[in-house]
C-alpha cells in the first residue's frame, strides 16, 4: 500500500521542527486543490501518512511549510519581510503503490530536500 509522508528538521536548533504547519495540495494544471493541513508532532513528522492507499494517486503534488511562522514562534529574530517565510515543494509520485518520503532541512535563511525512504 503507497503512502506519502514528510519529515522536517529545524537545522537551526539540530531539532525535528515539532509545530511547524504545512498544507498538501494535488496540482491539476494550474489549479492545486488544498487536501490537508496540519501541524507536525514532536518528532517533526505527521501523525500519520499524508495520504495513503486509494487517496494516493500518481500525479503532481504540493508542500507548503510555514517556516517563517515556526522560527518566530521559536523566538528566532527574523527580518521583514523574511527571506523564508513559506517553502513550497512541487514533487511528483509516479508509483502510486510506493513509500515517497519528503524530507526537509530547513533555517530561517536556506532549505534543502531529497527523495527520501
Amino acid at each position: 500500500m503507497g503512502q506519502l509522508t514528510t519529515h522536517v528538521i529545524d537545522t537551526m536548533h539540530g531539532v525535528p521542527a515539532a509545530g511547524m504547519a504545512l498544507t498538501l495540495y494535488r496540482l491539476s494544471g494550474d489549479l492545486a486543490d488544498a487536501l490537508k493541513s496540519l501541524q507536525l508532532n514532536a518528532d517533526g513528522r505527521a501523525d500519520t501518512p499524508l495520504l495513503e492507499g486509494a487517496a494516493l494517486h500518481a500525479g503532481r503534488y504540493r508542500l507548503v511549510f510555514d517556516v517563517a511562522a515556526y522560527f518566530r514562534q521559536r523566538g528566532a529574530v527574523l527580518s521583514d519581510p523574511p527571506f523564508l517565510d513559506r517553502v513550497t515543494l512541487d514533487f511528483g509520485v509516479a508509483d502510486a503503490a510506493a513509500h515517497t518520503h519528503v524530507p526537509l532541512l530547513a533555517s530561517p535563511w536556506s532549505y534543502s530536500t531529497y527523495r527520501g525512504s
